[in-house]
């Protein structure tokens, strides 16, 4: 280069000039044509409200999924009596017994509590002038809110002396005790529980989840000897078992040979099915995984339906604009704006359009997501991710379907175009 020559200050200047004379100008036929605009906005904000549904709903899920895992516990496993799995003819659902229990307290390593509980549906709680229907009465042995990893926010678990006496004391959900108390500490006082007096003990802190149309916070559990007393229930077996092993990394072994030492206490022959079930926290993962994969699935459809019907709008819409502003471009180009001026000015509308409806569609999503989550159908998460779908969604959409008006409105013959606009 000659010593007389400058070097530009600012490279780039000249080529930013006409992008900003092309976004200018966009954003006038815009607002000369509102009215199209909004049909266009409108139609890509639906398709972005059904994506930030989908997102936000994914990682609810995701979130959620995690939260249940940690509050069952990767070091606890739950076994129902009785084989989900099979439904034949004749199953029987009380199949564990407290010979079961002693048995794995006994001879299984590596178990440092277990847990046997059982229920029975409906039971009236009468607090005061207060009255209220209990879904399920649950019954258990000592050390219950530590086996389930449900910290109590007042007063103390279930004792060994409590289930041994048969006392007439109970541990209450945090929902249960709202609506028996309202605001006053439950523990020391004494409710009816179908007509017989019981002592609340201690309060489990709030969980907020729900699960088969009752809220895991609306429970009150009392000592498993005094529920067989007090409701003549069979004093063999147990509805359920509830294991805690002290290794975590031993888990699938411990497992194993659980299954092997219930098998041997049934004598179940080597072709016979389990009649128990085992649930760990990882087919609770595996379980929450399928329901998050079918939520994808559902949702991802119908997003993917939304935009595809919004690209359609916008360039059926983009046609027309083409077609009717032939004159419009037919004088940009004889007074010299080149293709690819004309090319700009169209794709920039078609994004700017689209980016719009990507924020009311935000909007829109996190509003309806929202509603969702208040009426408990999904578990909402807006996270930054909402965001950046949102923003590439739009312009992938702006570019792909706004690419083939712009470029006929960029390869108009001004000639004819003129003509063609008298």
């Amino acid at each position: 280069m000659n010593s007389g020559q400058m070097r530009p200050l600012f490279p780039g200047v000249r080529e930013f000039v006409p992008l900003w004379r092309a976004a200018h100008m966009a954003l006038s036929a815009l607002a000369a044509y509102s009215l199209r605009s909004i049909f266009v906005i409108a139609a890509v904000s639906l398709g972005i409200a059904s994506l930030t549904i989908i997102v936000a709903a994914v990682d609810g899920a995701s979130r959620k999924a995690d939260e249940l895992t940690g509050m069952f516990g990767p070091d606890a496993v739950m076994v129902i009596g009785g084989n989900i799995y099979q439904r034949a003819v004749g199953h029987r659902s009380r199949t564990l017994t407290f010979d079961d229990a002693a048995r794995i307290r006994a001879s299984l390593p590596g178990v440092y509590l277990v847990v046997p509980q059982g229920w029975r549906p409906n039971a009236r709680l009468k607090y005061g002038s207060v009255n209220y229907d209990l879904p399920a009465l649950e019954g258990a042995t000592a050390n219950y809110a530590e086996a389930w990893n449900w910290p109590l926010a007042q007063g103390r678990d279930l004792s060994e002396a409590d289930v041994n006496q048969g006392s007439r004391v109970g541990i209450i959900g945090d929902e249960t005790a709202r609506m028996l108390f309202a605001d006053d500490s439950p523990i020391g006082k004494v409710i009816l529980l179908n007509n017989f007096p019981v002592t609340i003990i201690g309060v489990l802190q709030y969980r907020g989840m729900s699960g088969g149309g009752s809220s895991m916070d609306d429970r009150l559990v009392i000592p498993y000897t005094t529920l067989i007393q007090r409701f003549n229930m069979n004093r063999r077996y147990a509805n359920m078992l509830r294991i805690k092993f002290s290794d975590v990394t031993r888990m699938d072994m411990g497992i194993a040979d659980l299954i092997t030492l219930l098998r041997d206490q049934h004598r179940l022959a080597p072709d016979q099915p389990d009649d128990f079930t085992v649930i760990s926290a990882k087919e609770i993962q595996q379980f929450l995984t399928m329901l998050k994969s079918g939520l994808v699935l559902f949702l991802g459809v119908t997003a993917a339906a939304a935009m595809l019907v919004g690209g359609f709008v916008l360039a059926n819409l983009f046609y027309l604009s083409v077609q009717e502003r032939r004159t419009e471009i037919g004088l940009r180009k004889a007074m010299g704006a080149n293709n690819t001026a004309i090319l700009r000015q169209f794709l920039f509308e078609s994004v700017g359009l689209t980016l719009a409806g990507a924020a009311g569609g935000i909007a829109l999503g996190a509003a309806g997501g929202q509603i969702f989550a208040t009426l408990g159908l999904i578990e909402m998460a807006l996270s930054w991710k909402v965001f950046v779908f949102a923003l590439i969604a739009a312009l992938f959409v702006g570019l792909v379907f706004g690419l083939r008006p712009a470029r006929q409105a960029a390869t108009l013959d001004p000639i004819q175009a003129l003509r063609g606009g008298q």
